[in-house]
């Protein structure tokens, strides 16, 4: 059977019945090719490691920022129909025939409600992640969604959703980065150690020079991180691990502390904006959900991954929903939801909230370690599971080889590692992020989306497969999960809309251009 199996992974792909755009690759030719001496990986993650990465991801700054910023809502200066909710556009068309009804100048604040917008995404993640969960039992392959699509859509479809996660990975490092030099300085200098503004603030920002040279603290921890990841896999596990303890450990302390220094009078009114203020509440902390999907891509080192995926996908989602429900009703019990507008308040509220209303110092330190160690164990799992993905892209010839290279000692895929690390580590040096958060979010949801009918189309396709992990109730569950994924992407912008367009242009571009004539099925035809 071994043998088979070896012989299987030499021969060049069978030819495409039909379009090579729809080419689909075999399950078992992905799971012997991961099986190669040349291309293995170290298999050492257990079911709570992985669930351990799915919490490092998922609770990066999102809970310490952009909390407040939901509650209160965003208003741009100068009003623009580029500035206008998708979801509202369609709406005051169907209504009124026109759209001079819609807010253009922001998003409605969610106020206290902002509880029920986690619930909600939570809602919309969970079918998401069933989802991911079956297909990560069966097909324990590194690449995540990308490898998915490519074993049940076709090659273009695994192309866009591999170009469209590169897009999720290093937008969210980009902006976390940036965040993690931001709150550097700041707490420094909070300690009298003020870090000179032309080497720790950005170069290029909102259209224009700020005189700044680089920003050192958001480079400097990328490339920390890439040392270690490219160092191996299980001393990244045992790091996130730790931080991951301090962080939970933080919320924790701010829940007890917080929680003594409630007004239940700033819950009123509850929800000022109604479902809509829900609704946009919900698109702008999805950011903070972005994570759980990077646990697929550990299949390849994970010892029992049929078992154990599964786990970490689910358990982290879990957790982190009951920790920001519970860090949102805490918070805006707190102060009250316009106090986060702006300033300090908006760019920090957690420790703005606990300075203003002057708790302890020492239960200050902790949040403030707490947010720290969030920013980094976010930033280490997704330049992990960026490389990963990367990594399977360039095995099956959509990317160059070098990307797809082991390490000899370390047994990790060091090229893509690094290049992954100044793929994020000179933006975040050099720019300053503005609604970055909102293009990684459409990105992810159309993962999600593509991941979700992958369940439907393998079911109808290949019934008989064993399966580690069922979704219930298919085809309905990842029908509402597709529904779900568009309803919140219909909460976003018209400009991260055309942002995300942009995007996936270009990468049609290097598709057809470069990856159609690399690709294993391209290589198989000239055979």
């Amino acid at each position: 059977m071994a043998e088979t199996t070896t012989k299987e992974a030499k021969q060049p792909p069978a030819a495409p019945q039909g379009s090579q755009l729809l080419a689909k690759k075999s399950i078992d030719k992905l799971i012997a090719e991961a099986e190669h001496p040349e291309h293995r990986l170290k298999k050492t993650l257990g079911p709570w490691s992985l669930t351990a990465l799915g919490i490092g991801a998922i609770i990066g700054s999102g809970i310490f920022v952009l909390t407040g910023t939901a509650a209160a809502g965003e208003n741009f200066t100068v009003p623009s129909i580029l500035h206008a909710q998708v979801m509202d556009l369609l709406i005051g068309l169907v209504r009124h025939g026109n759209t001079s009804s819609v807010l253009m100048h922001g998003r409605p604040a969610a106020g206290p409600a902002i509880a029920l917008s986690f619930l909600l995404v939570a809602f919309a993640c969970s079918f998401a992640g069933l989802c991911y969960a079956e297909l990560a039992s069966m097909i324990p392959i590194a690449g995540s969604a990308y490898t998915y699509s490519y074993a049940t859509l076709g090659e273009i479809f695994a192309w866009i959703i591999g170009w469209d996660l590169i897009l999720e990975y290093v937008v969210s490092n980009v902006v976390v980065a940036i965040g993690f030099g931001a709150y550097t300085k700041a707490q420094l200098a909070s300690f009298g150690v003020n870090l000179p503004d032309r080497w720790s603030t950005p170069v290029w920002d909102a259209g224009h020079w700020t005189g700044a040279y680089f920003n050192i603290p958001a480079f400097l921890i990328v490339f920390i991180l890439t040392v270690l990841l490219v160092r191996g896999v299980r001393e990244s596990a045992e790091a996130n691990n730790v931080m991951v303890a301090i962080k939970i450990g933080a919320i924790l302390t701010f829940l007890v502390i917080g929680g003594m220094l409630v007004h239940p009078g700033n819950w009123k009114p509850f929800a000022p904006s109604g479902f809509a203020g829900v609704v946009s509440g919900g698109a702008i902390v999805f950011f903070t959900y972005i994570g759980f999907d990077s646990v697929s891509t550990a299949a390849e080192e994970a010892k029992n991954p049929q078992r154990d995926l599964p786990i970490g996908i689910i358990g982290s989602l879990i957790v982190c929903t009951i920790l920001y429900v519970g860090v949102s009703i805490v918070l805006l019990g707190m102060m009250k939801y316009p106090a986060f507008t702006s300033g300090e308040a908006a760019q920090a509220p957690v420790a703005y909230a606990l300075q203003h209303l002057a708790a302890n110092k020492w239960s200050q330190a902790v949040i403030i370690i707490g947010a720290l160690m969030g920013m980094i164990s976010s930033l280490l799992v997704f330049q992990y599971g960026q490389a990963r993905i990367w990594y399977a892209m360039s095995r099956d010839g959509l990317f160059p080889k070098l990307f797809s290279a082991v390490h000899k000692k370390f047994k990790t895929p060091h090229w893509s590692t690094w290049i992954a690390g100044f793929a994020v580590g000179i933006p975040a040096g050099i720019f300053a992020v503005s609604e970055a958060a909102d293009l990684s979010n459409i990105g992810t949801l159309f993962a999600f989306l593509l991941v979700s009918l992958g369940v439907i189309v393998l079911r109808r396709t290949q019934p008989e497969r064993k399966r580690g992990f069922k979704v219930p109730f298919v085809p309905w569950f990842p029908l509402i999960s597709v529904v779900l994924c568009v309803g919140l992407m219909s909460g976003l912008l018209v400009i991260t809309w055309l942002r995300f367009f942009i995007w996936l242009g270009i990468g049609l571009v290097i598709y057809f251009f470069y990856s159609r004539h690399h690709s294993e099925f391209a290589t198989s035809n000239r055979v």
